[in-house]
């Protein structure tokens, strides 16, 4: 059987991270060969994250990674957020299991992974080892709080996780956002025919409201293109379904955006809320996705009250310079002045908060709850009438 593909050639602006996007797909032959030892294979069903990490690892998302994180890896991201070989990587991808499903599997054989009952890939087990959660949850998290969504479902796996590297027959299967499924050298691609040299990704799990508007549009003044590239896999249960985040994307890219100066596509990693290391997560992954610049704001993947508001800001001076190898564009947090009569943030606003149009999630849910349309100032009014449904 083939190892993982490499592709050393790739189109688009950025450098993949590592050096070369990896493509994990074996042939329709080698497939197939598969799928006939299927009976033969001892299997692992896959929940929805671990089918959400396997399809990043197979599209190249998470290159330079081939597979599910050994040991040493799985510790030098915890301690160091480089793994072993050096290369800057900030939060494990690990597949778990229990401890007495784990006894099924032998270091050396092949495992099948199963999406349902289908055989999608084939995991060739290098290592079985314990996880040492309460030492992940403090370094990736911050906090053993289960309370915290990321740690909660940290807790929830298996306790022993398999590590090797991963031959992909098949694509977890989708039925929703088809047209913006795009692979990394997809968008690559894309960007390569539009002529961006410099492009901007934009991370959001949220619906995107006049604060992300200004950023976004900011930004696209000292670049030639935006990926705006909201992240529809995991999220907290309390989140905007991604089905209605989409709907406001496609209308304020109908009606706000200049159509041939922004890609839409969605992102099917999780969501793991750690607030300053997925900061530099959601960099490497849009590194990957053929950005060269990335938007980090106020509070970038973080939940209640665990990290600072500019955290994950700072964590970018704790890399070499170059070592992340795509830039970071730090915006504080914005809104619409009166006075100014427009968006600004602190750094360009003199007035005072009473001057400004700030609202809390909670509040806008109650006017939304209420059937009550949140300011123009603070939302687009096309994009307040989707959220009410």
């Amino acid at each position: 059987m083939k190892a993982a593909i490499e592709t050393k050639r790739w189109n688009g602006p950025a450098e993949p991270h590592g050096g070369s996007l990896i493509d994990l797909a074996v042939p329709a032959e080698e497939a197939a060969e598969w799928r006939g030892r299927q009976k033969s294979l001892p299997t692992l069903a896959l929940d929805g994250r671990s089918l959400a990490d396997l399809e990043m690892l197979a599209m190249g998302g998470f290159s330079p990674l081939k597979g599910f994180m050994v040991k040493e890896d799985y510790d030098s991201v915890i301690d160091q957020m480089h793994l072993a070989n050096g290369c800057v990587w900030t939060i494990p991808v690990t597949l778990a299991t229990s401890r007495e499903e784990a006894e099924r599997f032998k270091v050396g054989q092949p495992i099948g992974l199963l999406d349902g009952t289908r055989l999608i890939a084939v995991l060739h087990l290098e290592e079985k080892f314990e996880a040492d959660r309460s030492r992940e949850a403090m370094g990736v998290y911050r906090t053993q709080e289960t309370a915290h969504p990321g740690v909660g479902a940290l807790y929830a796996k298996g306790e022993i996780l398999l590590g090797g590297t991963v031959e992909v027959l098949d694509a977890p299967t989708h039925n929703d956002f088809l047209p913006y499924r795009l692979t990394p050298a997809q968008t690559r691609q894309i960007m390569d025919e539009r002529g961006w040299k410099r492009v901007v990704g934009f991370q959001t799990r949220n619906p995107i409201h006049r604060a992300h508007e200004y950023l976004t549009k900011s930004a696209l003044e000292i670049v030639d293109g935006l990926l705006l590239h909201p992240l529809v896999g995991a999220t907290k249960a309390d989140d905007i379904p991604a089905s209605v985040r989409m709907q406001c994307y496609e209308v304020l890219m109908e009606n706000y955006y200049p159509k041939n100066r922004v890609l839409l596509a969605v992102n099917p990693a999780n969501m793991n809320y750690a607030g300053p290391r997925e900061a530099v997560f959601h960099a490497l992954i849009r590194k990957n996705f053929g950005c060269t610049h990335f938007i980090v704001g106020r509070d970038h993947a973080g939940v209640g009250s665990y990290y600072g508001p500019y955290d994950a800001q700072k964590i970018f001076d704790e890399f070499k310079p170059g070592e992340v190898g795509i830039t970071p564009l730090f915006y504080e947090n914005s809104f619409y002045c009166k006075p100014c009569e427009g968006m600004a943030s602190q750094k360009t606003c003199p007035h005072t908060d009473a001057d400004r149009v700030i609202l809390s999630g909670t509040k806008v849910r109650e006017l939304l709850s209420k059937k009550q349309l949140p300011p123009m100032e603070f939302s687009r009014p096309e994009v307040a009438k989707i959220l009410m449904g």
